[in-house]
């Protein structure tokens, strides 16, 4: 999709209010204006925790706020009709909606059983600390608030390879049971990283890969989303998503983008992964992550022309969804690496306005965290913009100095008004000669964001772009007067066109209510 941008649609910290459903209902339109063109909603079946869980708890994935299970009917997001009707409201309006699979794992079985299993140890997963001891795990799911409807299939301890609680001794431990074996095509940290937490899924066992296909199917019948975010890949056997996906996307004829989370920072794995897995996916790039983590935090000292050396999107820029936080990263998460809130605008503008890479913007930092005490990225709003109209055509890149970096984007001459150019630096303010094509040769450039006077291009196609300290700026092209007219043109179309679909929705939308009310 051309400039398109996803939005992860949450953060950790949501009040768990049953209302988020209907807050991305009501924001589809308003997304869509912006630029979004997919959401990445939050995990939709019932998790351990009930209407409190954040949804990776994974208990039931056929509940979608349907059964009274777990101490509630809804999740933490709403109920299923919620659910589905946000999903019809992000697709009015012209965004792809991605839901998030936890396929990995469950939790708070309802029931235990008895089996035989080695203790394992917890930092290399290939020691065999004890074998043959007689354990009583929570491995027997039957979902009774849910009595078989969709599915009667009931998990037991065939379906997984381990769990890390013995109700026998009440103790945690990590257990390897009897006849089993972790999955071979899974990362190698502890040795062999195939199990993370609760029940761990068997993906070999053939009733497992059977009943798995059965819920895909249902699923994208049932809610009609266009794409998957996948959790937690790295624990999981590569060969079960490379079939797994090649079977949905054949049943559904459609063709289902998905991104995998991956989170590991040698970008040498996630090639050997997308080679694993066939293409079949694109991965997060944590590596970029890191970088921008590093960046905020190193007080200057970062080699800011090293920026995409060994990152995804520096090496298969294709296959790369590139984004500046998430919910881990977020403060307070397993994952704490939050990028200081000094760089988050220019980490926004190297992924938002550059030619590579799939951008994914955070629900975290486009509204803020109020939990948290944290306030949106005011520049995001702007730089979407900014991407939109203005950023296409060739990139040329000047990753050349220890501190000051930019790019440029030419333009595309079908677009009137774009082209742009991008300087940031990591300490000292700072300015860089760039080129932005020759047919721009003695234009003004206008500072968009970072409080620089306007630069006019000389007859080389160049000009000097500033930045001040710690900071970013954006230049685009002063336009002409025919050029402010066409886009003029062009954008209320585009409003207007959004408009129309927003009003056929409510009209649609109040037509069902009429006649569920007889």
């Amino acid at each position: 999709m051309q400039n398109g941008v996803m939005l992860q649609g949450f953060e950790w910290d949501l009040p768990a209010d049953g209302a988020h459903w209907r807050r991305l209902e009501d924001a589809a339109f308003r997304l869509s204006r912006m630029g979004f063109t997919a959401v990445w909603m939050p995990p939709s079946g019932k998790g351990s925790g009930g209407g409190m869980d954040v949804g990776y708890g994974v208990y039931d994935l056929y509940d979608l706020g349907e059964f009274d299970q777990k101490g509630s009917v809804r999740t933490k997001y709403g109920t299923r009709d919620e659910y589905l009707r946000s999903i019809r409201a992000l697709k009015a309006a012209r965004i792809q909606p991605m839901a998030d699979l936890v396929l990995n794992h469950r939790m708070s079985a309802d029931e235990c059983e008895d089996v035989t299993a080695s203790r394992i140890d917890w930092d290399d997963h290939t020691r065999v600390l004890e074998k043959g001891l007689a354990v009583r795990l929570f491995t027997r799911f039957t979902f009774p608030g849910r009595k078989g409807k969709y599915s009667n299939f009931i998990w037991d301890a065939q379906c997984f390879t381990g769990s890390n609680w013995d109700e026998r001794r009440c103790k945690e431990n990590l257990y390897l049971m009897e006849g089993k074996r972790w999955a071979e095509d899974v990362d190698e940290e502890k040795g062999n990283y195939d199990y993370l937490m609760g029940a761990d899924v068997d993906f070999s066992e053939p009733k497992v890969r059977d009943e798995l296909r059965r819920w895909g199917r249902w699923f994208v019948d049932t809610t009609g989303v266009e794409g998957f975010r996948l959790d937690a890949v790295k624990h999981i056997s590569a060969s079960f998503y490379r079939e797994w996906l090649q079977e949905i996307r054949s049943y559904t004829g459609r063709e289902l983008f998905a991104v995998g989370e991956y989170w590991q920072h040698d970008t040498s794995r996630l090639h050997r992964y997308l080679d694993q897995v066939e293409g079949s996916m694109n991965l997060f790039d944590v590596p970029l992550h890191g970088r921008f983590h590093q960046i905020s935090h190193s007080d200057g000292q970062f080699d800011m022309a090293k920026l995409f050396d060994q990152t995804l999107v520096g090496t298969r820029p294709h296959q790369a969804v590139t984004f500046v936080d998430n919910h881990d990263t977020q403060p307070g998460q397993s994952l704490e690496s939050w990028v200081g809130e000094w760089f988050k605008a220019a980490a926004y503008g190297l992924i938002l306005l550059r030619a590579f890479g799939y951008p994914c913007v955070f629900w975290g930092d486009l509204y803020g965290i109020p939990a948290k005490g944290i306030g949106a990225v005011t520049e995001l709003p702007l730089l979407m913009n900014i991407r939109r109209l203005n950023a296409s055509g060739p990139e040329h890149d000047y990753f050349d100095h220890h501190s000051v970096i930019g790019f440029t984007r030419e333009g595309d001459p079908e677009k009137p008004g774009s082209g742009l150019a991008f300087v940031c630096t990591g300490g000292p303010e700072g300015y860089k000669r760039m080129y932005v094509g020759k047919r721009m040769a003695g234009r003004w450039f206008r500072c968009a964001l970072g409080d620089q006077s306007d630069v006019r291009v000389d007859a080389d196609g160049c000009a000097v772009f500033r930045v001040r300290e710690g900071r970013c700026s954006v230049y685009v092209p002063r336009m002409t007067a025919s050029e402010a007219l066409e886009r003029m043109r062009r954008e209320g179309i585009r409003r207007v066109e959004c408009f129309l679909q927003e009003k056929l929705y409510q009209a649609s939308r109040r037509l069902k209510k009429d006649k569920s009310n007889g």
